[in-house]
């Protein structure tokens, strides 16, 4: 398949775990890829093992406007434009209520919700320019609340108030901006809530599995396959919707 042949991809977040999983669908679908996150080198190593034709590595704090204009200028400069962009990067520092600090909440709030909000301030201008483009933000099923996570929570629910907004402003200059909520994907952050939980990766795993319909756990390629779904022309009449990609555990 090259629905996204000759298209320029940036994802954020992307050295590891579903970020990595989405660039990968990109580039086996004929996109050229920007790999962005804190880590320049893992950024980079993941680019080079990606299979693209044209993938850059660099590094970006998404929460810091400097950095993300410069980013995506380089972007531009490097690959050409800027098509496509899936705002990624995340992290969690889980705490109920009583225990949260304030360096905590703000955190969590900055490279979720200001960063999506950074990224697509940047990228837009080329969009606009093009008239075409599409964002995709990640949100979660942590959305619906979750314990333990009021600052992840909070900005994953504002990264959908934020999804629908861009796209009502975004839409008229040939732009569709969505979102999709996760459920329980493996990677290194769901390992290392288990280990906060004092469980083993593969016992969290299993209580998810047996909750979802399903009955299994998602692997960033399930969410790499309706990143490249949301973002392709065939989902051209889809804005401002949120999808939970979640094997059903929010029924």
């Amino acid at each position: 398949m090259s629905r996204f042949s000759g298209r320029v991809v940036i994802v954020t977040g992307a050295a590891r775990g579903i970020g990595a999983g989405t660039a990968q669908r990109f580039a086996s679908e004929g996109a050229s890829v920007a790999v962005l996150d804190l880590d320049e080198s893992a950024a980079s190593t993941t680019a080079r093992g990606l299979g693209a034709e044209r993938a850059i590595g660099l590094a970006c704090d998404v929460a810091d406007a400097a950095a993300v204009e410069s980013a995506v200028e380089r972007v531009v400069a490097e690959l050409g434009r800027v098509d496509v962009l899936v705002n990624n990067a995340g992290i969690t520092r889980d705490n109920l209520l009583f225990k949260m600090t304030e360096h905590d909440w703000d955190m969590v709030v900055d490279v979720h919700l200001k960063g999506a909000f950074l990224m697509s301030r940047a990228a837009q201008k080329h969009m606009v320019a093009a008239k075409h483009g599409k964002i995709l933000n990640l949100s979660s099923v942590s959305a619906l609340g979750n314990r333990g996570q009021a600052n992840y929570s909070a900005a994953k629910m504002g990264v959908q108030g934020l999804t629908r907004t861009l796209a009502l402003e975004l839409g008229p200059f040939g732009i569709n901006v969505n979102a999709i909520a996760p459920g329980f994907i493996v990677t290194d952050m769901t390992d290392a809530t288990a280990v906060r939980l004092k469980m083993e990766p593969e016992q969290l795993r299993q209580l998810n599995a047996d909750a979802a319909p399903v009955r299994r756990v998602g692997q960033p390629e399930d969410i790499a396959a309706a990143a490249a779904f949301l973002c392709s022309d065939e989902a051209s009449f889809i804005t401002g919707q949120t999808l939970y990609v979640d094997g059903g555990a929010k029924i």
